[in-house]
């Protein structure tokens, strides 16, 4: 049910978008105590992108979970900026993140909602 979406106007090669792709699915689940089973990574890579009135490199990213803990959005954000500063080599400052708790009958999954 988490749905991490990560869009960078970094150029990023296929097996480092996998990579990618993966970590942050593992990191995820791991933040959320969910099942990594539940969680769908999306990254897109290389878009047209400015913050500050640059293209210098940096991301727009969405978690949105059921049931997600909005008394943590502070230390989620932390993690996951350093997390993502990481994998993509962009500083903390150029990456915003958007919460988004989904309520489970607005979640569809296997022909159903949660």
């Amino acid at each position: 049910m988490p749905c991490i979406i990560i869009k960078t106007n970094q150029f990023l090669p296929k097996e480092k978008q996998i990579d990618c792709c993966q970590s942050i699915s593992l990191t995820t689940a791991n933040l959320l105590g969910k099942p990594e089973s539940y969680v769908m990574t999306l990254l897109e890579e290389q878009i047209c992108m400015t913050m500050s009135g640059t293209t210098e490199p940096a991301a727009y990213i969405e978690l949105k979970s059921i049931n997600l803990p909005e008394d943590q959005t502070t230390e989620l954000s932390s993690q996951l900026c350093q997390h993502i500063s990481k994998l993509l080599d962009i500083k903390p400052k150029r990456i915003y993140i958007e919460f988004s708790n989904a309520q489970r009958h607005l979640w569809g999954w296997d022909s159903r909602t949660f």
